[in-house]
């Protein structure tokens, strides 16, 4: 029986030694505010908006630029831990009450407890953070779909606006969706978004700007990130902690394309 999940955290994972400056760019960004640190290095710190339920968190990382992952907050987390494994996932940790698990294709996420969680955050200066990228391997693409779709049932899955695009879309409510990218190659590095070492799955945050993308991408400049690279649907920049994120044309408020609202 499946486990549904009641609440979506998208967890931007930067280098410890830069998380300050994850923080202050990312609560601008966000129009919120640092929580207390918490963890047994103070490298967790949740992103307060007002008025609605925070659905982004930090995490200092030890290696690396850092990336993305998700958290599930779930009623039962033993029994969506459960679940997990018996599609393919491997548990990395098991603490009081949550669980670092890795998917067959190797990306990290985790499973916490849902706190009551409801109401989620507005659009902030016409963008939302609303969808965690997979980039993952075209050998590992077609097992990693469908472990996504088996999780989350109650999840509409669909194929994408591209070919090498397919979406695990949240049910309404929830503020982050799943997008599944098969990568052209396996990855062995570089400086597009979600560049990962052979074999792996990476991740990266994307934010909805509708027809603002321009607009978002000069705010982000003025605030710090720095401009990688442009494409006729996307545009990746890097932030000022070294993470990459992409802006995206979909509508900030549906996550739907433009003109279709799909």
């Amino acid at each position: 029986m499946s486990r549904p999940v009641r609440w979506t955290y998208a967890f931007v994972d930067r280098p410890a030694a830069h998380l300050d400056r994850a923080g202050a760019f990312w609560t601008a960004v966000t129009d919120t505010r640092l929580s207390a640190f918490r963890g047994e290095r103070e490298e967790f710190v949740t992103l307060l908006p007002d008025g609605a339920d925070a659905c982004v968190k930090l995490q200092g990382v030890a290696d690396g630029d850092g990336g993305a992952h998700l958290d599930f907050a779930v009623e039962d987390v033993p029994g969506f831990v459960e679940e997990a494994r018996a599609l393919g996932a491997e548990p990395v940790a098991l603490h009081d009450g949550w669980a670092v698990l890795r998917s067959p294709a190797g990306h990290a996420f985790c499973a916490v407890p849902w706190l009551g969680e409801a109401v989620r955050p507005p659009v902030v200066a016409g963008s939302r953070v609303d969808q965690v990228c997979l980039d993952v391997p075209p050998s590992a693409f077609e097992a990693e779909t469908a472990f996504w779709t088996a999780l989350l049932p109650d999840w509409p899955a669909r194929a994408g606006s591209r070919p090498e695009f397919h979406v695990v879309e949240q049910p309404a409510g929830l503020p982050i969706r799943i997008l599944l990218q098969r990568l052209d190659d396996e990855p062995a590095g570089g400086d597009g978004a979600g560049g990962a070492g052979a074999g792996q799955v990476s991740a990266h945050l994307d934010l909805a700007c509708g027809a603002d993308v321009d607009a978002v991408r000069a705010r982000h400049e003025r605030l710090g990130a720095r401009l990688v690279a442009r494409h006729p649907h996307w545009t990746v920049l890097r932030d000022p902690a070294g993470g990459l994120y992409c802006l995206t044309g979909r509508d900030a408020q549906t996550g739907g394309l433009p003109r279709t609202g799909s």
